[in-house]
């Protein structure tokens, strides 16, 4: 099994300690790869829309890009971290986002991604952590993931966490264990299931590019969902090991 995590901040605060107590529960069996933000994507995204018009592989840095991609597409299981700045996930964490405007389901979606899990885990000190964690759940819902759970919570530094209470520490710790374990005992030999609002979207997705696809043969976006043959009767759903090592089949 594969995971790969991308960290919203390079920081070792509360969201990290929050995520090592997530991970404790697959690290003696799993292959784990993390990414840190910015180091490992350290440029904005200048919104050229050269990735979506020409394709990813002409982007400006598609030598941090590409490298995430295929470690997305091999992972069995996302995990996204980000503390909230300003009722948001971090400025990196946008940044990443940004450069993976190929990815969504308008565009050109990886048929592996209709099959994954992910897990978002976000906190802040009051407000804003929800907030943080569905700037993250909306890229990973439009890039076709269904299945993402989600923990969130009130703290902002290490220094907070020592002040807590051992009482208040182990609820943490509890809650985000049992999600820990939710996502640990599931069989990733199968591929999650794809709720029917992403096949909705992806419907839509649909009629648009038939008809871009019409109108203008050698348009990207349109040529690669013929290629996938999702102009017809194909759907990424329905393919054996959707979300996994980029194999095709149900």
């Amino acid at each position: 099994m594969n995971i790969t995590v991308i960290n919203g901040t390079e920081k070792h605060g509360v969201t990290h300690r929050l995520k090592e107590i997530f991970l404790a529960e697959f690290k003696d069996r799993e292959d784990i790869t993390e990414y840190d933000l910015p180091k490992d994507c350290p440029n904005f995204c200048n919104g050229c829309v050269s990735c979506t018009l020409k394709g990813e592989n002409t982007c400006k840095d598609a030598e941090y890009i590409g490298k995430i991609d295929q470690s997305l597409l091999r992972a069995d299981l996302i995990v996204m971290t980000s503390p909230a700045y300003v009722f948001h996930a971090t400025g990196a964490m946008k940044v990443l986002l940004d450069h993976f405007a190929y990815r969504w389901m308008p565009h050109r979606p990886a048929s592996e991604m209709f099959g994954k899990r992910a897990v978002i885990i976000t906190q802040c000190l009051g407000a804003g952590a929800k907030s943080a964690a569905r700037d993250i759940k909306h890229s990973l819902s439009w890039w076709g993931i269904s299945k993402i759970g989600i923990f969130t919570s009130a703290l902002q530094s290490n220094i907070l966490w020592e002040k807590l209470s051992q009482k208040k520490q182990a609820q943490l710790t509890r809650k985000i264990k049992k999600l820990s374990r939710k996502f640990a005992h599931i069989d990733y030999t199968k591929p999650a299931h794809t709720n029917l609002i992403t096949k909705i979207k992806f419907s839509c997705c649909r009629m648009m590019q038939q008809s871009l696809h019409k109108n203008d043969p050698a348009y990207l976006d349109g040529k690669y969902w013929a290629e996938q043959g999702w102009l017809g009767e194909v759907r990424p759903w329905k393919n054996t090991d959707a979300g996994r090592s980029g194999n095709t089949a149900q």
